[in-house]
């Protein structure tokens, strides 16, 4: 063989061997990431020819989400009952725009694409029976969904409400209100689609945009500074220090922010402090108090008591992904000042504040919050079932101080207003009205009541939050707004609703 041929072989065996090693990666290394591309067709009609699994309560069963058959091209259609209100949990499956919430949690479950369906999976190719996906079980109470969502919804309110089991970390309702409807992004036809998504997805900034991001699950994707009920925290690691309900505390009107010109932190409508106790000043929920005590603890065991609630935590997740809330850097006594009423930088979401409340009520400990209950094969026998776990391994505080802050909420609770208080039912809670916006003190502020019933046997914690004063503008208080939601799903809890 002369050179030139030789060169021209080696040159056809080298594009031979690219053309083997380019069809190996786009087979092997490349197959999961274009098999999972929305703009994958042949994988789109793959999941649609097959029964998409349902998202389902543990409480009798109730249906969230589930698909029909249809005479399309689409053999499956995606529906969603009561859509606007399950809409934080279920998410939506949409062949246009992906999916989100337990429909991409789980969609291996759902599709049926999960190793464990393996077998399953076998059977239907050789019996031709028609492929199903599994199911998912949420721990989603559908009578605490409805109370807290039609609370919320029938005032107007911009917000979120989050229910817990305090022993299991079982969530029992989780609303984010305004909502969407999921039915709309799961239609077959792409102009009905286009249109949902634009209307809820625009730019707020912009002259025509009107909506209030619906598609934002505020329970678990956005912080908000958390105002007094943050002073629970700042409590358990004054207990946790060694003070007691009877222990001195600052009840001056105001005190001067340390290494300021003069700047004053003062109490609500700048009153004194009715007590001068640990438990007048919870109480009373007296700003100076806690400013002085934050100070006095210190960043380093204000961090550390509230990394045992769950704060700072950036893997949570329940199995959707929960935004971290934070302290901020504590770097001065001016910060431990404004930070000790639960201003300046803290950040706490709607489910972080739950926690607050139900961590107390379960002696101290802290439970990983959890939405999904079980995964079901398409014959609802179990897959997995999820057991309670502790968030650190750690207590947040002791059995002892637990039952002292129960006590020290109580009597907050005796002095919180709103509707919904019931002779038959002791409850403890603590309210907070958080400022917030480039101008403090002329936005009307968030609205938050964070509680557990019944005290003495906790069956369930509650944290509601309202935004921006709900209907009562720069007048909102916790109590004259978020407490009676918190009451309400309370009672749906509990069965009295």
């Amino acid at each position: 063989m002369n050179t030139p041929l030789r060169r021209v072989g080696l040159t056809m065996l080298a594009m031979v061997v690219l053309l083997l090693a380019n069809a190996t990666y786009i087979q092997v290394v490349k197959a999961e990431d274009y098999r999972d591309d929305s703009r994958n067709q042949r994988q789109l009609l793959y999941e649609y020819s097959r029964e998409r699994g349902q998202i389902v309560s543990q409480f009798g069963g109730t249906i969230l989400a589930q698909s029909s058959k249809t005479n399309d091209r689409l053999q499956f259609l995606r529906e969603y009952r009561n859509g606007p209100m399950y809409a934080p949990i279920t998410g939506y499956y949409s062949w246009r725009y992906g999916s989100a919430g337990i429909e991409r949690a789980k969609n291996d479950i759902l599709t049926g694409e999960d190793a464990r369906l393996f077998v399953r999976k076998l059977s239907d190719i050789i019996t031709g029976r028609d492929p199903r996906g599994g199911h998912v079980q949420v721990t989603i109470d559908p009578t605490v969904q409805q109370a807290a969502y039609e609370a919320m919804t029938s005032r107007g309110f911009t917000g979120s409400v989050v229910a817990l089991k305090p022993d299991t970390g079982e969530i029992l309702g989780m609303v984010s209100t305004p909502s969407y409807d999921p039915n709309k992004l799961a239609s077959h036809d792409g102009n009905k689609q286009e249109q949902a998504w634009a209307s809820w997805n625009c730019d707020t900034s912009a002259p025509n945009c009107n909506h209030n991001n619906p598609m934002r699950n505020r329970a678990i994707q956005e912080t908000y500074p958390p105002g007094s009920t943050f002073k629970l925290v700042v409590t358990a690691a004054a207990l946790e220090d060694g003070a007691t309900a009877d222990t001195p505390v600052e009840s001056a009107s105001n005190v001067v922010l340390p290494g300021t010109n003069n700047i004053t932190l003062e109490n609500f409508a700048g009153a004194t402090c009715p007590g001068s106790t640990l438990k007048d000043a919870l109480a009373y929920s007296c700003n100076t108090a806690f400013a002085k005590l934050a100070d006095e603890l210190g960043a380093q065991k204000l961090r550390s008591t509230a990394k045992q609630f769950g704060i700072g935590m950036d893997d949570l997740s329940i199995p959707l992904d929960v935004e971290e809330s934070h302290l901020g850097p504590l770097d001065s006594s001016a910060v431990l000042y404004q930070s000790g009423i639960g201003q300046r930088d803290v950040r706490l979401t709607p489910l972080q504040d739950a926690m607050l409340a139900a961590t107390i009520a379960n002696d101290g400990i802290a439970m990983k919050p959890q939405l999904v209950k079980e995964l079901l094969a398409p014959d609802l026998s179990t897959l997995e079932e999820f057991d309670p776990e502790e968030l650190t391994g750690e207590r947040a505080l002791s059995s002892e101080n637990a039952d002292v802050l129960r006590d020290m909420m109580i009597a907050s609770e005796a002095n919180t207003s709103g509707e919904g208080k019931r002779s038959d039912l002791t409850i403890a809670s603590k309210t907070g009205t958080a400022e917030h916006g480039n101008d403090p003190k002329n936005t009307p502020p968030h609205a938050w009541y964070t509680a557990f019933a019944p005290a003495e046997d906790p069956q369930v914690a509650v944290a509601v939050i309202v935004e921006s004063g709900g209907d009562r503008g720069l007048a909102a208080t916790g109590g004259t707004v978020a407490a009676a939601i918190g009451r309400l799903t309370i009672d749906a809890a509990l069965g009295e609703g």
